[in-house]
């Protein structure tokens, strides 16, 4: 899936592609900032 938003030093690049939506693999070991890199919430380590 793709949504706007241009890169303001690369010319001719007017878009983003969303990690995690449809055909597109999600980030592995994300920490923050899930939501917008398809990650999933991590197991919590037991102690």
């Amino acid at each position: 899936m793709i949504r706007g938003g241009r890169v303001k030093d690369l010319p001719g690049v007017r878009y983003h592609i969303v990690r995690g939506s449809l055909d597109t693999a999600g980030v592995q070991d994300r920490a923050q900032g899930r939501s917008k890199y398809g990650a999933k919430r991590a197991k919590a380590k037991k102690a």
